[in-house]
């Protein structure tokens, strides 16, 4: 068997998320129906396996997926035998040769998640499903202020949603960014880490705009860490901002 690496990115306004679900139109769903296409329709169902969940509406601009498949293709004409056949809300960027040793999910070292934020008084229609929205005044420096009280190994439980199901809410942020994009007019968010729990990335993003609106105090987070209480945290941002921008692995792994 060879086994492939592939990075996609996917619009995912018409995805109920990227693990399979019954009755349901879902990522994995349709790069598993891909592969097997490729293979042409092997006698045992080859699974794919990427790094982790993305919910209902949100996006990806690097998601990876593994899976083994019984011949051997080169990497430029799995990439337009896949991109041949996959619906035009998914794409592959780009396909990778790995051993047997590498693993999207259990391999990975730390995710990157960017939130987008329109602002302004109206929703703009044609980036209702690609960005969250907030029409209120928010102060940029305040958000700005706050981010480092993310960074740091903390238990995470008060930013993680019902439903998650982990073995510790322990997660380690490494960078938190927010930039003002005067173009697009957006608040655009960055956080990269070890891992995120269910929720957390959108979670964080609404503890931040509620400080950015004055709505609590500039340093309120520590004291949300501390409570280890999701009713702390409050609101949750929409998932149409939410974007899986790069997963990370070890140097040289699988190669």
């Amino acid at each position: 068997m060879y086994r492939y690496k592939i990075t996609i990115a996917y619009d995912g306004t018409n995805f109920a998320g990227f693990q399979k679900q019954p009755k349901q139109r879902t990522v994995e769903e349709v790069v598993e129906r891909a592969v097997n296409k490729i293979a042409k329709k092997p006698a045992k169902l080859i699974k794919v396996y990427g790094s982790g969940r993305t919910d209902s509406g949100v996006h990806a601009l690097g998601q990876v997926v593994h899976f083994d498949i019984p011949f051997d293709l080169t990497e430029t004409a799995m990439l337009h035998a896949l991109n041949s056949i996959l619906p035009l809300d998914v794409v592959v960027l780009k396909v990778e040769h790995v051993s047997q040793e590498f693993h999207a999910r259990y391999g990975t070292q730390g995710k990157r998640y960017q939130y987008r934020l329109a602002l302004g008084e109206f929703v703009d229609p044609f980036k209702r499903n690609y960005t969250g929205h907030w029409k209120f005044p928010l102060d940029l420096k305040l958000i700005q202020s706050a981010l480092p009280d993310l960074v740091g190994k903390h238990d995470f439980t008060s930013f993680c949603a019902s439903g998650g199901h982990t073995k510790t809410n322990i997660r380690e942020i490494y960078e938190a960014t927010a930039v003002f994009d005067r173009q697009q007019n957006e608040i655009i968010f960055e956080f990269y880490g070890s891992g995120f729990l269910y929720n957390m990335v959108r979670i964080m993003v609404a503890v931040l705009i509620e400080i950015g609106s004055h709505r609590r105090p500039v340093h309120d987070i520590p004291r949300v860490i501390e409570a280890k209480s999701r009713d702390e945290a409050r609101g949750t941002a929409p998932a149409s901002g939410l974007y899986l921008k790069k997963v990370y692995y070890p140097a040289n792994f699988g190669k």
